[in-house]
């Protein structure tokens, strides 16, 4: 016999719970599924001085808020885990761990038939909270690399400890790549940085974090409709920026000028021999003018607000390079590990619905589908810039939970009055 439920989320991370608390608020029965642990990503996928790049006071999930002592600071790796799990257990989250769904599909009278690893289900309503990120991506040409080069992606990253002694290649400048470049700088290793072309943002500016100022700005409140180039602005990468040490921003010029070598975009590797494309200080020049944008745009609002806020100089580049690297030639290096952050491919296999454009990415709006009873929590994107963080997901969360009990409301019988 198969179990049957109103309503089955499947993901057990911060998006995950955040509806499940607004199902249990409205009586709705459901369960969320976890194919691991509760909030288990926090700690089997991030490295071990790991930062959030958000302020603590934006980690406000739905009846539950940062109740720390640092709100200004930025939560490590270990305390955001337990945050979500104290989450968890703050109202007795109906999760069922190390359970995976292996396929689901659309039932013949409506609602989704699920094979998990306990065995059939059904749901009437199906809500995927899994996020965006599923299979890391490394470029085929990674093949052609010596083997005795240790190789690994960003996502199995921990610590310079996993690398014999030498210097390290980190390929990609997102977030998780600058910060992984600074880890292992920081660490003594000598770092051969390929940068990429995601911003940055100044960690503070005009004596507040950035992230506050935007905040008051509602810039995290406008809808990807209302942004420049719509729904293609879920392509876009992260603004690099760190919250180690209490936050600070990640300048790649300075890097240089303590003994980082950077490069432009990797184009692939031939006998040993990386190529790259002479990219660097355009991709360097871009990256400071989204900063210096971000700060004009401030600036702006605090003339608009009357604000009174101290002065700060501009930001003057501190390097530049002479001339651009286009070859490298390993066996004249000390190279001995390579950190692949280049990102990750989404892997809906097991959701067999119509409900995914060409390249496999969900088809919604706000998260809801042309699929019956089928959402998507959790993504990048997914309304605003803060839905796939801690930002925005409650107000997702709330979203979709208003549109299922809706839903159950117009399903039910009406009664007829004589």
């Amino acid at each position: 016999m198969s179990e049957h439920h109103s309503v089955i989320v499947v993901g057990g991370g911060q998006a995950g719970l955040s509806i499940s608390w607004h199902l249990t608020r409205r009586g709705i029965e459901h369960f969320v599924l976890e194919a691991e642990t509760i909030a288990h990503e926090w700690k089997d996928s991030r490295w071990d001085n790991f930062t959030l790049v958000t302020p603590n006071w934006q980690c406000a999930l739905p009846g539950f808020s940062y109740d720390g002592e640092d709100p200004d600071g930025f939560m490590k790796r270990d305390e955001v885990y337990d945050f979500v799990r104290r989450y968890a257990a703050s109202f007795d989250a109906p999760v069922r761990e190390q359970v995976s769904v292996v396929n689901a599909l659309q039932g013949t009278e409506g609602g989704f038939d699920l094979e998990t690893t306990a065995g059939p289900m059904h749901a009437d309503h199906l809500v995927v909270a899994v996020g965006g990120y599923h299979i890391p991506t490394i470029p085929r040409f990674a093949e052609k690399l010596p083997s005795d080069i240790l190789q690994i992606h960003s996502s199995e990253y921990r610590g310079s400890h996993q690398f014999p002694d030498g210097d390290v290649l980190v390929v990609g400048t997102g977030q998780s790549g600058a910060q992984i470049a600074e880890d292992l700088h920081l660490d003594g290793r000598r770092v051969h940085l390929v940068a990429g072309t995601a911003p940055r943002v100044a960690r503070f500016y005009r004596g507040r974090d950035c992230v506050a100022w935007l905040h008051d700005m509602g810039v995290y409140d406008v809808s990807i409709e209302d942004q420049p180039g719509g729904v293609g602005k879920r392509e876009n990468t992260n603004h690099y920026v760190t919250g180690r040490d209490g936050g600070r921003d990640i300048d790649l010029r300075a890097f240089a000028t303590e003994g980082m070598q950077l490069y432009g975009r990797l184009l692939g590797v031939d006998d040993g021999i990386l190529q790259f494309a002479p990219t660097l200080e355009a991709s360097l020049d871009a990256a400071d003018a989204v900063a210096e944008s971000i700060k004009d745009n401030i600036d702006a609002y605090i003339e608009r607000e009357g604000i009174s806020a101290p002065e700060e100089p501009r930001y003057v580049a501190v390097w530049r390079p002479q001339q651009e690297i286009t070859e490298l030639d390993l066996a004249d290096t000390d190279i001995t590990g390579v950190v692949w952050s280049v990102g990750f491919r989404t892997d809906y296999r097991w959701l067999r619905v119509g409900a995914f454009d060409g390249e496999g990415h969900p088809t919604h709006n706000r998260g809801v589908t042309s699929v019956t009873g089928l959402y998507f929590l959790g993504l990048p994107w997914q309304h605003t810039w803060g839905s796939g963080r801690f930002a925005s997901v409650a107000r997702d969360a709330e979203f979709l939970a208003e549109q299922i009990g809706l839903e159950i409301s117009a399903a039910q019988p009406q009664k007829v009055v004589v």
